[in-house]
């Protein structure tokens, strides 16, 4: 809310954020009431979906003329656009998630057959899935934790068509400790919402990170208890521990591209960073 009008001038736009806010596990009348919100507003252009992004397309799916690839295929929506009525969606995560790993992870972190411990069954996880697995080496394997089957099923079947070496679980504490005691270096993700939007983290407080391992915090703002273990560890076990930030400027970005029909090149896109973390 701090940043947008600030880049409003940066872009040359006259434009305006406001949030429909929706309580997680709400019920579909919400997403559709939310999605009917927008069209009959005729200022209206789009949105950036943040928390509900496979509710959306699951429960409103009816109300959109056309979904981009990602969207179909991962069956969820990170961006809503609204142009001479037509109500299109967009799965932006797998593009911001990709920009965001390329910016901490070493390009040959893979090489050496690490693995990766994605924990989190929501759309993050299965864009952030759907990037890894279509590196030119991907991972050795990735592993997903996550708290509903359903969803960890949905995520098995769209990524494990791209690559094979992916296993699913619900997350425990006990199963979180047999992959980090394994001896390899991982890039260790928490997609949960645990640290924002939810307290805690899912990471067993007793448990060591393995060394040389990276960690992502997809948070940016809120307790980040996950961050803030790792942050403790860092020297000891050798980690590389990064928070959300960047991911959020990416997300923003392209969506804002999408929604205004703006090419935002390199140029531009440094100085929104330079005013966003004014505003942080």
């Amino acid at each position: 809310m701090k940043i947008f009008p600030a880049w409003n001038k940066i872009l040359g736009i006259n434009a305006s954020i406001s949030g429909i806010d929706i309580p997680l596990n709400a019920n579909p009348d919400s997403y559709i009431s939310a999605i009917n919100q927008m069209v009959n507003d005729s200022k209206c252009r789009g949105a950036l979906v943040t928390t509900h992004k496979l509710a959306l397309y699951q429960h409103a799916k009816s109300l959109f003329q056309e979904f981009d690839d990602f969207a179909d295929t991962c069956r969820e929506v990170s961006c809503v656009k609204i142009k001479n009525g037509k109500v299109s969606g967009f799965a932006k995560d797998p593009i911001s998630a990709g920009l965001a790993i390329k910016d901490f992870l070493p390009n040959d972190f893979f090489d050496s057959q690490n693995e990766v411990l994605l924990i989190g069954d929501g759309g993050a996880a299965i864009a952030i899935a759907w990037y890894l697995s279509s590196l030119p080496r991907p991972p050795a394997k990735i592993h997903i934790l996550g708290k509903d089957q359903s969803r960890l099923d949905n995520l098995f079947k769209v990524i494990s068509k791209r690559v094979p070496q992916i296993e699913v679980s619900i997350s425990k504490p006990e199963v979180i400790k047999t992959i980090a005691q394994s001896g390899k270096a991982l890039l260790i993700i928490n997609a949960t919402g645990m640290g924002k939007d939810l307290p805690g983290s899912p990471w067993p407080n007793e448990l060591a990170f393995p060394k040389n391992s990276y960690l992502w915090e997809l948070n940016y703002r809120g307790s980040l208890e996950f961050y803030h273990q790792g942050k403790s560890q860092e020297k000891a076990q050798q980690l590389t521990v990064v928070d959300g930030w960047d991911y959020f400027i990416y997300g923003w970005t392209l969506v804002i591209s999408e929604v205004f029909d703006l090419e935002i090149d390199s140029k531009i896109l440094t100085e929104l960073k330079a005013q966003a973390l004014i505003n942080r």
